[in-house]
């Protein structure tokens, strides 16, 4: 069985600022030394992950490196037999691999939180202007729309670590046939109490072990088709460049509606408008 593992940085171990997620791109917010070490704590929990996924008898494991450029992951740092993806610009973004034949089941690693959660550390959707996501008037983040387009190719999310509050969001929509393991408890948008990295290694390769092994039995993720979408900003400005895009209605002054005849379409459309969004609020 081949498995892909999704890999994010704002739920690693001792990630709790912005500037430790931010690559040197990004100049002002970046530190170089802190994201040097988010970014080996992020590889080093993907290897530990694919170590369990190997162990369990995964014949093929990918791990998809899943935040911001998605050029952070240290190769080096990962496991031999493995293969990894980089670069932002993947049909598939955080899940690309899932369409590959074989492949049985999804890791989430580094995950974080939705977009408004209360004290969740780092916890936004897809960027910083992005305030919900609504699927069949159910509010999800990165997670379920990543779970939703590995289960439009009959991939189930079986793995799922990061911060605490996000294991439980993760759990409530996608079932507890998701283990979770949660590698810090947040406290506030900016601050965390954290596992030490090794134990917090060691917890993700016993899970991720734990959890392909019992992959055959895990079901994917989906919801009613076709379905209602809706995606909520910071500022109308947004909505109103996003209302142009033909099939695209206006709910309110920031939130606009679209309907999806399956998980590609949505993604694909939430992808789109995103990037149509991305307007300067003073023009």
């Amino acid at each position: 069985m081949k498995v892909v593992i999704s890999v994010d940085m704002e739920g690693v171990c001792g990630v709790a600022s912005w500037v430790q997620v931010s690559p040197p791109e990004f100049g002002g917010l970046v530190n170089p030394a802190e994201y040097q070490s988010a970014r080996e704590r992020m590889t080093l929990e993907a290897a530990a992950a694919a170590h369990g996924a190997l162990a369990a008898g995964a014949t093929d494991v990918l791990v998809n490196d899943s935040h911001d450029t998605m050029r952070n992951l240290i190769p080096e740092l990962l496991p031999d037999t493995v293969r990894f993806t980089s670069g932002n610009d993947k049909p598939l973004s955080m899940v690309q691999g899932v369409q590959e034949t074989g492949v049985g089941a999804l890791l989430f690693v580094g995950y974080h939180a939705r977009a408004g959660t209360m004290h969740a550390p780092l916890a936004h959707t897809w960027n910083g202007f992005i305030r919900n996501v609504r699927v069949n008037g159910v509010d999800t983040g990165e997670y379920g729309l990543n779970a939703l387009l590995a289960g439009h190719y009959g991939v189930p999310v079986v793995f799922a670590s990061g911060d605490d509050i996000a294991m439980r969001e993760i759990s409530a929509e996608l079932g507890h046939q998701v283990l979770t393991v949660a590698v810090k408890e947040g406290l506030s948008s900016f601050a965390a109490v954290h596992l030490h990295p090794r134990e917090a290694q060691r917890r993700i390769r016993e899970g991720a072990e734990q959890a392909v092994r019992a992959a055959a039995h895990a079901q994917p993720y989906t919801t009613h088709w076709p379905a209602t979408c809706e995606l909520s900003f910071d500022h109308q400005a947004r909505a109103d460049q996003c209302e142009r895009v033909p099939g695209v209605s206006r709910v309110n002054p920031t939130t606009v509606s679209w309907e999806s005849p399956n998980a590609f379409h949505l993604f694909q459309t939430f992808r789109m408008l995103a990037r149509v969004a991305e307007v300067r609020l003073n023009a």
